[in-house]
Formats: C-alpha cells, structure tokens, sequence
C-alpha cells in the first residue's frame, strides 16, 4: 500500500509541474519552450523536467545531465 502512495505522490507532483510550464507557455503566447529565450535558464522548465525524472525513478535518487 505504501508504494501506491508513493507512485501517486510522485505522479501528482509532476501534474502539478506541468500545469506551470502550460500556463507559462500560454502566458508566453509559445507552444514549446525550446521557442523561449529563457529556456536554458528557466526555474519552471527545470523544475517540470525534473519532476518527470522523478516520476520516472520514483525518488530512487542517481543524477542525470542534460
């Protein structure tokens, strides 16, 4: 029962992210964030694409470099 809770909690936390990086795409008038000239240095993408790796490991740890 608890790595339900667990899968659920990583899972909703990457909603949550996603929902950011939506509406500062809309606020952006962009469909991509690669369109952005503040891509490389954004909080918001960064945080998004760490929440999928998160999502994905499920919090097991280990580093990755883009």
């Amino acid at each position: 029962m608890s790595s339900e809770i667990s899968l659920d909690e990583w899972q909703l936390k990457l909603k949550t992210q996603k929902r950011e990086l939506e509406a500062c795409q809309k606020e952006q008038k962009l469909d991509s964030c690669l369109k952005c000239d503040k891509l490389l240095k954004c909080e918001i993408r960064d945080a998004y694409v760490h929440a999928v790796y998160n999502s994905m490991n499920k919090g097991a740890g280990g580093g990755f470099e883009f």
